[in-house]
């Protein structure tokens, strides 16, 4: 049996790698902090792993792509390959959600199925709101990380794609109400 994590240190531990990586940046610079961030990111899947007993496949999935694109970044000694994980990590999981839709499986459904309780209609709906999404911050990353500094890519990742991430899933909460499934009335005995 696992148990669920406090909602605040859930956050801490989630944002964690990311407030590591954009200190380390600022104190160290992007290599030094590539390295913080990869060290970081194995702490917070571990801190994750000995609470809850069990680890989701969403930071399974970024904590490969950080652990083989920050090796990268420090063993080619190019930054290059740490600016393009986002974009990597997002369009993984567009992709996997997309070969989902496609084979009738609804990736989402199964990562959530016990904390949100949708139609098949509304887990279709939500999962291509999704994909949407992670094509958005796959593009964004790009363009970022072309046209301004290294300092300012590192920085949207903390005050750009995180606080946006957050809106974007508040958002979705009418869609959620509309979808979700309602429990059945329990019949009334009668007194």
């Amino acid at each position: 049996m696992f148990r669920l994590m406090n909602p605040l240190l859930k956050l801490a531990v989630d944002l964690g790698p990311l407030v590591v990586f954009f200190l380390g940046n600022s104190y160290f610079g992007i290599f030094y902090a590539t390295a913080m961030f990869m060290a970081a990111t194995v702490a917070s899947l571990s801190i994750s792993y000995s609470i809850e007993r069990k680890l989701s496949p969403m930071p399974i999935v970024t904590g490969v792509v950080v652990m083989v694109f920050g090796g990268l970044t420090i063993w080619l000694a190019d930054e290059l390959f740490i600016k393009l994980k986002p974009t990597i990590v997002n369009s993984i999981f567009a992709a996997l959600l997309i070969a989902g839709l496609m084979t009738g499986r609804l990736f989402l459904k199964i990562l959530l199925d016990s904390a949100i309780q949708l139609t098949d209609e509304g887990w279709r709906k939500f999962t291509y709101r999704w994909v949407g999404f992670f094509i958005f911050l796959a593009l964004l990353n790009e363009f970022i990380w072309r046209t301004y500094s290294t300092d300012f890519w590192v920085a949207s990742k903390l005050w750009i794609t995180f606080p946006l991430t957050v809106v974007f899933a508040i958002a979705q909460t009418p869609f959620l109400m509309r979808h979700q499934i309602k429990p059945e009335d329990e019949p009334r005995s009668a007194a």
